[in-house]
């Protein structure tokens, strides 16, 4: 009996493997951006946050140039160096400056005396409440200047001290030098301690070891407190208003004359006292890159 078998297909040629479509090049593009963004997604928020901080600066250096029509330094007018030709003309204004600036300098040269000796006694002694001691350095720094103010007024009132310049000054040092505690601390505790047995063994004494030593090390500390010294004397508002007394600081005739009139010379004395600030920041770093040389 005849088997029917049925014919094999005939032999199918061999398709070709379908490859995957080329990505399109928008696809590629997005896909670099996205890279390039998440490599450099922390870069992106420090510039943001720079920009943040640095656009007021902008507003008062521009506004410098303006000269208003009105009593206020609120709308561009137009170009003018009018209050930069005649920065004192304002009735006031340079003598609050003169004095913000003395208080300045001197509460900035008794916190920066005291607040070095002051981390020396921290971090080279071993005595009786040093933990303690340690604790309270940071309680002038937290407590809210409102109290802060109120609490020396009340001191030199119930001792009688007549309120003034000496007040203001004495305020300023109290919370100023905190900070400078806190600047030479860390300096001193990152100051390697074999240098200073070096130059003992080379029969240096202390003074001398101090002097040609452990100065020079800590001194960027040191004008580096003695700089935020300055700047928060110079800027203070709330405790220098409890304890001024009839004096005038340049930030309380700031307050005062918002409310009558804003004259371009503040931007004036802003701008000013910003680019000081940038001359002796490039003046430091100066300094410490020709030493490190």
């Amino acid at each position: 009996m005849a088997v029917l078998t049925k014919p094999s297909d005939p032999p199918q040629e061999a398709r070709p493997s379908k490859q995957a479509p080329a990505d399109p090049p928008r696809r590629k593009i997005k896909g670099r951006t996205g890279r390039w963004v998440r490599d450099h997604l922390v870069t992106l928020f420090g510039v943001l946050a720079l920009v943040y901080l640095f656009i007021p600066i902008v507003v008062v250096v521009v506004f410098s140039f303006n000269k208003p029509e009105g009593s206020f330094n609120y709308t561009w007018t137009k170009f003018s160096l009018d209050a930069w030709a005649h920065p004192c003309s304002v009735e006031g204004m340079c003598g609050a400056l003169g004095l913000s600036l003395k208080i300045a300098v001197l509460a900035t040269l008794a916190a920066t005396v005291l607040g070095t000796l002051a981390a020396f006694a921290l971090v080279r002694h071993e005595f009786r409440g040093k933990g303690l001691a340690n604790v309270l350095i940071f309680v002038p720094m937290a407590t809210p200047e409102v109290v802060a103010g109120s609490s020396l007024l009340v001191l030199f009132v119930g001792m009688g001290f007549p309120l003034g310049q000496t007040t203001i000054w004495i305020a300023h040092t109290v919370f100023c030098m905190s900070f400078v505690v806190v600047t030479v601390k860390a300096r001193l505790v990152g100051l390697d301690p074999r240098l200073e047995q070096a130059a003992q063994d080379l029969y240096a004494n202390r003074v001398q070891t101090f002097i040609r030593i452990t100065l020079p090390l800590i001194m960027p500390g040191i004008v580096g407190a003695a700089l935020l010294s300055f700047s928060l004397s110079f800027d203070d508002f709330i405790i220098t208003n409890f304890n001024s007394g009839s004096e005038v600081t340049f930030p309380m005739f700031v307050w005062g004359a918002a409310k009558k009139a804003l004259p371009p010379q503040i931007n004036v004395i802003g701008t000013a006292m910003l680019l000081v600030a940038l001359l002796l920041t490039v003046a430091g770093r100066m300094v410490s890159e020709r030493r490190s040389r």
